[in-house]
């Protein structure tokens, strides 16, 4: 599976990082104090995509709220097509995670011009695999559960009034068999609105 990583670390956070310059001034404005509650639901989630001899499409759409100003909860389904050279399965579950703000506006701390929080993100995620492509033989069931708890931070740059761009840096916490679902680390990019 090393193979199919050809961009290092240091490139992809250059990109990232780019991408973060440049549609930071769509989103300069911002919220001080408690919003309405109204506006305190949100709605986002993340696709991703990778091809080559592992093939995994993933499409996880959330539902969320903010709690309080810089504490918010969200859960969603998931699913993921993963295909290993000719075999493929389907994955699918669910996921709840909680988002902590740690700071809000890094402008303010180090003058970039940009409107750029930093955030802490623990999650939970349930997933059902199917046990002829994960396990070997015998299996005591069709599919199987898995249980995995990711953690980590990284950016969320707003990009409007109420959306946000999220790049995320998570570790697997508690994975028992390494059934390649996650890379170390696993970095993600998600909306939010």
């Amino acid at each position: 599976m090393t193979d199919v990583k050809k961009i290092s670390l240091r490139t992809l956070w250059s990109i990232l990082l780019l991408l973060l310059l440049t549609i930071s001034s769509f989103g300069q404005s911002i919220r001080q104090g408690a919003p309405p509650i109204r506006e305190r639901i949100f709605f986002g989630g993340s696709f991703g995509l990778q091809f080559g001899s592992l093939t995994d499409i993933e499409i996880a759409p959330i539902a969320g709220f903010w709690v309080l100003p810089r504490i918010a909860v969200a859960a969603g389904p998931d699913y993921r097509f993963y295909s290993y050279y000719k075999d493929n399965t389907h994955i699918y579950g669910g996921k709840t995670y909680l988002e902590l703000t740690l700071l809000r506006n890094i402008n303010s701390v180090i003058p970039i011009g940009t409107n750029t929080d930093i955030i802490a993100h623990v999650e939970d995620q349930l997933l059902s695999l199917e046990s002829s492509f994960f396990r070997d033989p015998p299996f005591t069931s069709k599919r199987f559960y898995t249980n995995t708890i990711l953690a980590g931070g990284g950016l969320s740059q707003m990009i409007g009034k109420r959306s946000a761009l999220n790049i995320l840096v998570l570790w697997t916490l508690n994975e028992k068999e390494d059934l390649g679902l996650y890379s170390t680390p696993e970095i993600r990019l998600s909306f939010v609105f």
